[in-house]
């Protein structure tokens, strides 16, 4: 893999890629607490089938740029970075995979900038809007987005960091395996770097602050629908998000397939590595 360190939208960011300079281009966004690595598993077997994968920390992660700020971590600002990093490749029209946070950036891209989508595939995140419906109208989903609350206050970072990240190791917890030890080790040198951990959180807090200006009002706007072709990819053993919200977020999408894997976890891409791999390179091609 080649490392890049790319300027979009007015920071920059750390980018891997790999497979051939004429491969199909897929964009590759990892969630929280990832970081490109996340897509370890991914990587090899889309670069074996011909793409040329794209695959950035996002910014507040790893070695990417951090700003200070919260509203830094706005989801439009988000998604201003990933059209940033398409003109940089001269990526007219993207093929662009998301999972947790990254599906949340994906959508917003897709929502905001359709012209600028060939193919979205989604993996455990809901359409924006369904979410938005589903935290503010259903108990269930609330007790399951407890953490995002705690994650606004100020003392969490020293909850997570302490004993050398213990509690932030919990958060990943797939199915037995899935995570090596080898594996939690790259992720704690990534959740060390300068002003990470704080970056990160700040993801959660950006959005919360959004929420509260009324911006994602579900009674002020009709839901709004995606036009480029999505395959969503659901691990139903997700302890964070309801598996009913996939359903309602695939009548969104006007050319759209869900798949579901009935002993997977929040972590799909991890725990049902090769049949996920399998439907992204049948999807992608």
């Amino acid at each position: 893999m080649q490392s890049h360190f790319i300027a979009t939208n007015g920071i920059k960011l750390h980018v891997q890629t790999d497979g051939p300079e004429n491969g199909t281009s897929v964009v590759l966004l990892h969630g929280f607490p990832e970081f490109w690595y996340g897509w370890r598993r991914q990587i090899p077997a889309l670069v074996e089938a011909g793409f040329r994968v794209i695959v950035p920390d996002q910014r507040g992660y790893n070695l990417s740029d951090k700003p200070r700020s919260v509203a830094a971590y706005d989801v439009d600002v988000l998604a201003r970075d990933v059209i940033g990093l398409l003109d940089h490749f001269g990526i007219q029209k993207a093929r662009l995979v998301g999972h947790d946070w990254g599906a949340v950036v994906a959508w917003t891209v897709a929502l905001q900038h359709p012209d600028r989508l060939e193919k979205l595939a989604i993996l455990n995140v809901p359409h924006p809007d369904v979410m938005t419906r589903f935290v503010l109208g259903n108990s269930a989903q609330q007790k399951k987005s407890w953490y995002v609350f705690l994650f606004q206050l100020p003392f969490v970072e020293w909850v997570l960091s302490r004993n050398n990240f213990c509690n932030l190791e919990r958060v990943i917890a797939g199915r037995k395996g899935s995570f090596t030890p080898e594996d939690i080790l790259e992720y704690k040198k990534a959740w060390s770097q300068p002003r990470a951990l704080t970056s990160m959180l700040n993801w959660y807090r950006a959005i919360v602050r959004r929420a509260l200006r009324g911006s994602w009002n579900p009674n002020k706007v009709t839901p709004r629908r995606v036009h480029v072709p999505t395959l969503m990819l659901w691990g139903k053993r997700d302890v964070a998000l309801s598996h009913e919200m996939a359903q309602p977020s695939i009548e969104l999408c006007e050319r759209g397939e869900l798949v579901t894997f009935e002993r997977a976890t929040h972590w799909v891409q991890h725990d049902a590595a090769d049949e996920v791999n399998q439907k992204l390179i049948a999807f992608l091609g």
